[in-house]
């Protein structure tokens, strides 16, 4: 671990960033366009202390997890993670790994969306990041480790996933979920983490393995469908999806049209924390 090559990167690379790259006010009493230690702390979900000693080459040597939180808060490309991976003593991330690691343009349209659900999906429906409003209708994907961290096998796992979309629609939805994994098995192959949701959920779910014998094939994010929120109620939504130029990520966008009923409740999801929704769900 090189702690002072390791200080000086992490110190660069925040001074270079500005809030609204963020999706951080700028406030008036800014000394410095750069942001602030505890800013980036805060994205990356680290405390203020740990990120500073880390700058001041005092730190312990941070973990895998730890170091792929500060390249998402930092907005670092693949290249600058991987050095930053380097220089603090561990090995770049896999190339099975790296579909995990967020695209920093799409990461930057996400920082803008600050009015109406959004949030990154891997080819695996895995939630990379969500803004406010996607976590309060979504709840907070963070939780998730293993494969639980695909919303492709919550679905088929967990019934209390099933509880967003109104009964009418889930077995359309089912299928979709099967269709979206056939697709990423295609292109990742059978012995990568696409093999292995297949491979399990073919054993826990007869649902799953029915669909699955089916051979349908599609990446279907833009759609027009209804959402159910445990205190708004059912909200109608335009789906909208912008993908990265491999097709692993995909940033997604909820709308509804202005001045009606489901956009008001969309307004109403800024206001709303994730923790209210977790509880009643």
């Amino acid at each position: 671990m090189d702690r002072a090559e390791l200080a000086a990167f992490l110190r660069r690379r925040r001074e270079e960033l500005r809030p609204e790259d963020v999706g951080l006010p700028v406030g008036a009493r800014r000394r410095a366009a750069g942001l602030r230690r505890e800013e980036v702390a805060s994205l990356a979900a680290m405390s203020t202390d740990y990120y500073t000693r880390l700058e001041q080459q005092r730190g312990p040597q941070p973990s895998e997890h730890m170091l792929a939180s500060l390249a998402r808060a930092l907005r670092l490309t693949d290249d600058a993670r991987n050095y930053l991976f380097r220089v603090a003593g561990r090995n770049a991330p896999s190339p099975s790994v790296t579909s995990t690691h967020v695209a920093p343009a799409l990461q930057r349209v996400l920082d803008r969306l600050t009015d109406t659900p959004a949030l990154i999906l891997s080819n695996l429906s895995e939630v990379l990041m969500q803004n406010r409003h996607a976590a309060a209708l979504y709840g907070d994907s963070s939780k998730f480790t293993g494969l639980a961290r695909s919303g492709i096998y919550r679905w088929f796992t967990d019934p209390g996933e099933r509880l967003i979309y109104p009964e009418r629609d889930r077995d359309r939805q089912s299928r979709t979920q099967v269709a979206n994994l056939r697709a990423a098995y295609g292109s990742m192959g059978p012995h990568s983490r696409a093999g292995e949701l297949v491979r399990v959920l073919t054993r826990e779910s007869a649902e799953f393995a029915s669909l699955w014998e089916r051979h349908e094939v599609a990446k279907r994010y833009e759609d027009h469908k209804v959402l159910v929120h445990p205190q708004l109620g059912e909200i109608e939504v335009d789906c909208q999806a912008l993908f990265t130029e491999d097709q692993s990520q995909a940033l997604l966008v909820l709308t509804a049209p202005p001045r009606t009923e489901a956009s008001d409740k969309i307004q109403l999801l800024g206001v709303l924390g994730h923790e209210t929704f977790e509880d009643v769900r």
